[in-house]
């Protein structure tokens, strides 16, 4: 996968998050999986994939739901830590989680249509 060095705009058409920081698009509505996640510092969305999103390096953390391989994730324009991608899950109840991002509410501004 190459390195995008410029930032990548979703469609206009689409229901988007943006980073409240910066205003970078971080992942379309389509793209959101369930809105019941906690993350370190309040209600977190996990998503199926983003945009504009920095990874760092994986490490194993023990969470609410167990054991997880998890590296945090940083917006790619202002370098803010937004949350977390799950890299893997050690219990078989969540495997679903696996290559998800996990974005906190309070770094996530709807941007687009959402009227």
């Amino acid at each position: 996968k190459r390195k995008m060095t410029h930032e990548l705009y979703l469609p206009r058409c689409h229901r988007t998050y943006s980073c409240v920081h910066c205003r970078a698009h971080l992942a379309k509505h389509d793209e959101l999986i369930s809105k019941s996640f906690q993350g370190s510092h309040g209600r977190a969305y996990l998503f199926n994939s983003v945009v504009n999103v920095g990874c760092g390096p994986a490490e194993q953390r023990l969470l609410l739901t167990g054991l997880h391989s998890v590296a945090d994730i940083f917006c790619e324009s202002c370098k803010t830590t937004l949350g977390w991608k799950y890299e893997q899950a050690f219990e078989t109840s969540q495997k679903y989680k696996e290559g998800k991002y996990i974005i906190e509410m309070s770094h996530m501004v709807k941007d687009n249509g959402w009227d």
